[in-house]
């Protein structure tokens, strides 16, 4: 079975495993890995083991190297300039006059491509945008539309649990939440009861749903104080 390693990109970000046949990594070490949008910066966060090839995306990409003090600075500096574009991306959404909601900015680590991350209400023809943007950076830009998930998970904040949000902290994917498991396990179904700020139903719903699901259910479920028969 081929050894490979696990690396985050970003806090609560999807792990993705990379051949660690080549290296010697433990958790916690930041690495330069090749990726399929180019050279990144990471963080292992799975240590060198032996994984079942039918749990892993073929053929693996490769950790070039521990990062070292020079990578951690440039790191570093792609962040600084990642605040500077963004201010310069929403100077120009506003010049142009597009309703769409730039929530954040990432430089790719090589600096080959910026990557805007943007909400809006319908497609939005940004390709001026586009243009202006390469002309100003110089690079491969890409805009890429997310949903209301996405965008807290990339802003953070409070939910009603008085808790820093699961998809923020924690949570590396998103998994299907459904108002069955709201049923299950007997809360009201009141929308402003069971939604998280993202107005989509909490992530939280699912980590229970099996537990109930194996003891059955049960008990009368109220829809703003109705029963549910």
């Amino acid at each position: 079975m081929p050894v490979v390693v696990g690396v985050r990109f970003k806090p609560a970000g999807k792990i993705y495993y990379f051949n660690g046949e080549d290296v010697e990594l433990k958790v916690g070490d930041k690495v330069i890995v090749e990726t399929a949008r180019g050279i990144e910066f990471g963080e292992v966060v799975i240590g060198r083991r032996e994984v079942d090839e039918g749990r892993l995306v073929l053929p693996l990409k490769n950790v070039i190297r521990k990062a070292t003090e020079q990578d951690m600075r440039q790191a570093e500096e792609n962040r600084k300039r990642e605040v500077e574009a963004y201010a310069i991306c929403e100077a120009k959404i506003k010049e142009h006059g597009l309703p769409m909601n730039l929530i954040d900015v990432e430089y790719t680590f090589d600096r080959g491509k910026i990557i805007f991350y943007f909400t809006a209400e319908g497609r939005v023809d940004f390709r001026e945008l586009v243009r202006d943007l390469a002309s100003v950076f110089r690079t491969r830009i890409e805009l890429r539309q997310i949903g209301v998930r996405d965008e807290a998970k990339m802003l953070g904040g409070i939910g009603t649990c008085g808790r820093v949000l699961c998809c923020a902290t924690f949570l590396g994917d998103f998994e299907p939440v459904s108002i069955r498991m709201a049923k299950d396990q007997n809360l009201s179904l009141n929308p402003t009861k069971i939604s998280g700020i993202c107005g989509r139903l909490m992530c939280c719903l699912k980590f229970e749903s099996e537990t109930y699901e194996a003891g059955g259910g049960g008990g009368t479920n109220t829809i703003d104080g109705e029963k549910d028969e």
